[in-house]
């Protein structure tokens, strides 16, 4: 594979959501927007995952009220949680993180200035929202999460809008 894969290069767009500990926000950013590439019949354009800029939940499934919050929109989470690893810089072509925390972190953990280039961050995809970051709803209860999925929605809709606006030349 060329490690120096740019988006719109690739066949697939390969994208990689990211959070903090890969249970709450990340995965369900991975399954909004793959909810939405199977609405539009895109699955063969389109790869994504979500992994977490820390490891202590590696394996666990995502936290039972996003799980439940998602549920309840439709959305299954069935992803289990990873770190970042050095390799997801080279594999994937979009890499959207959460917060600026998560920005900073990936930053520092870019092999290259170039894979850096790879690193968004999702607000910059919300138009209905003033918001400049997803927060954790970790410790925010029921409403929390519900303002995430908002947000979520929000933007993976808008990120799925300007990817096949790029894949067409508009």
């Amino acid at each position: 594979m060329n490690r120096d894969n740019r988006l719109g290069t690739n066949k697939k767009h390969k994208i990689l959501f990211v959070c903090l500990g890969n249970i709450c926000r990340s995965p369900a950013a991975e399954g909004i927007f793959r909810a939405i590439v199977e609405r539009n019949g895109a699955h063969d354009g389109f790869e994504t995952d979500s992994a977490g800029t820390y490891s202590g939940h590696r394996g666990d499934l995502p936290d039972r009220r996003m799980r439940r919050a998602a549920a309840a929109r439709g959305y299954e989470l069935t992803h289990r949680a990873r770190p970042v690893e050095t390799d997801d810089f080279f594999d994937f072509d979009l890499i959207i993180v959460m917060d600026d925390n998560n920005f900073t972190d990936l930053i520092h953990m870019a092999p290259s200035v170039e894979t850096s280039r790879k690193i968004k961050r999702m607000s910059d995809y919300f138009s209905r929202h003033s918001l400049d970051y997803v927060p954790d709803p970790y410790y925010m209860g029921t409403d929390g999460f519900e303002l995430v999925l908002d947000l979520l929605e929000d933007a993976c809709r808008n990120l799925y809008a300007s990817l096949e606006d790029e894949l067409h030349g508009k």
